[in-house]
């Protein structure tokens, strides 16, 4: 089995709907959750902050450099994901379809490296 990351992409205007317009896509990626645990496949998931609550460590340099924002200047970025262990990229897919139907956005799916032997 391998670990496959789908991921959500979200942007400003994703963050700036009220509670009562967001309830619905809670309630139907709680749904998908439970699906999710119930099958087994669930390793982990979360929502994330908005971008511009991020802080990027540089460490490569002489000295570490600590910025404000996200890493990359762009209009989205990670909004929230799913960890599932899943058999192929066949079933990654099929759980990323109704990932992005309840979610109400586009889904992209990462196989994670496996482990060093």
């Amino acid at each position: 089995m391998t670990q496959y990351l789908l991921s959500v992409h979200s942007g400003p205007s994703d963050y700036a709907r009220s509670l009562e317009e967001m309830q619905p896509m809670f309630d139907a990626v709680e749904t998908y959750n439970q699906r999710a645990r119930d099958a087994g496949i669930w390793v982990f998931a979360g929502g994330l902050q908005p971008g511009e609550l991020a802080t990027v460590v540089d460490n490569t340099g002489d000295e570490p450099v600590v910025t404000d924002g996200p890493y990359l200047e762009t209009k989205e970025w990670l909004g929230g994901f799913w960890v599932f262990e899943l058999p192929d990229l066949d079933a990654a897919l099929q759980w990323a379809t109704e990932a992005s139907k309840a979610c109400g956005g586009a889904v992209e799916v990462r196989p994670f490296e496996d482990a060093p032997a």
